[in-house]
């Protein structure tokens, strides 16, 4: 495992640099109250007061990680997320590391899919990349950790995913079955971060092991606030791989990156997260997704509305559809009664009003929580404390400690 001096010393020489590397995202103006975008705007549009200056990914970052893939036959686990020069958006990471000379063997695709285009929980083939002819490994079904034949030949692993900071985001647990594939088949692992769009929030109920599953791996809240390579050194540290075995990990910081800044994605990091108000909105929202309200699948607003038909008639309401990411969505052509959140302000904590109100005035409370809703939640605490009347401020007090452990713990890991 790299030591931590030599992410913050990678950090710095990284900035030295910044001025004879191009291809960083040209500073946004701060702007004000009259400037701002309507919230629920595309991904590239900004929302608010905070403003991005120069920030550089690791995948842009290049000239740091270049040097480690000379001579090797390299393995990459990316997505659509993987684009480097966030400018212009030009390029794929992928696409970058060939016309280097780079000799890319496979690439691992994760939930989703290598174009991100697949449905949650669909079955990903493996296959071929289109373009470049290369073999692609679905990391996903029954494939969730890559198999020693499916290593041979790889000298060295690239990590290239754009998490959103939420503990069921199944990128992070895609990270850990990678690391401790890499570390069982003694393979080094090299993780380019990017910024986490939800931030420095930690938030949430902690997750107790029994309900471990792949929409949650680890004892961490439901928002962890930390950058996806932060928490590939929080894997590596805190042993969670099997055996406690560790990963040879490197992780190739960002450049110009603070953990306040409010980053927008230049492209969705899945089907069903088109914007930054859905990315905002996805870890309070994503609750619904274990009782039978519908979160907007299947219209185009995913992830900034919610409804369902046992839920009263209000002065909004949406008909779900096939489309991309959900073939067969919720409450299909069903009208749905809720609430549109397109346009409300970005919340800075895990929300608990809007599945309280649900909850509390859904026709048939015994039918409105399913089984999913523990694995998500992590704990059985949070169905029972909703059930029992409890409000969200009696709720939250409830995480205090947790949380308060669990933030000593990943202060060892912050690189920003």
């Amino acid at each position: 495992m790299v030591s931590y001096s030599f992410f913050k010393n990678t950090f710095l020489f990284s900035i030295l640099l910044l001025a004879a590397c191009g291809n960083s995202v040209k500073s946004k103006k701060p702007i004000g109250n009259s400037q701002k975008a309507e919230a629920g705007s595309s991904i590239s549009e900004v929302r608010n007061d905070y403003y991005t200056e120069d920030i550089k990914t690791g995948a842009d970052n290049y000239q740091n990680y270049l040097p480690l893939l000379k001579g090797k036959k390299v393995g990459i686990v990316t997505n659509q997320t993987g684009i480097i020069n966030l400018k212009s958006k030009e390029g794929h990471l992928v696409d970058f590391l060939l016309e280097k000379k780079v000799n890319v063997k496979k690439i691992y695709a994760p939930e989703h899919g290598f174009r991100g285009t697949a449905d949650a929980g669909e079955l990903i083939k493996d296959g071929k990349d289109t373009k470049t002819g290369l073999p692609i490994v679905s990391l996903y079904g029954n494939n969730k950790k890559p198999k020693p034949e499916q290593l041979e030949g790889i000298d060295v692993m690239v990590f290239d995913l754009q998490d959103v900071g939420a503990r069921f985001y199944t990128y992070i647990s895609s990270l850990h079955y990678v690391m401790e594939a890499c570390a069982e088949n003694n393979i080094p692992l090299i993780v380019l971060d990017r910024p986490n769009p939800n931030g420095g929030i930690v938030d949430g109920p902690i997750l107790e092991p029994e309900y471990q599953s792949f929409v949650g791996m680890h004892p961490i809240p439901v928002l962890h606030g930390m950058t996806i390579g932060e928490y590939a050194q929080m894997i590596n540290g805190e042993e969670w791989l099997q055996n406690n075995i560790k990963c040879n990990l490197t992780v190739i910081p960002c450049t110009n990156y603070k953990r306040e800044m409010v980053y927008d994605l230049p492209v969705k990091p899945s089907p069903n997260l088109p914007n930054s108000q859905a990315i905002n909105l996805y870890p309070s929202l994503c609750f619904f997704e274990g009782t039978n309200v519908s979160v907007g699948r299947g219209t185009d607003k995913q992830f900034q509305i919610y409804g369902s038909p046992f839920l009263p008639k209000t002065g909004f309401s949406f008909i779900p559809v096939p489309n991309e990411g959900a073939k067969d969505p919720m409450h299909n052509g069903k009208t749905c009664y809720g609430e549109d959140l397109t346009k409300i302000k970005r919340v800075n904590q895990l929300e608990l009003k809007w599945i309280i109100s649900a909850y509390n005035n859904t026709q048939d409370k015994s039918k409105f929580f399913n089984a999913f809703f523990t694995k998500l939640a992590g704990t059985k605490q949070l169905q029972q404390q909703i059930e029992a009347g409890k409000t969200q401020a009696e709720i939250r007090e409830t995480w205090l400690a947790g949380l308060n452990k669990f933030k000593t713990v990943r202060e060892k890991y912050l690189i920003y």
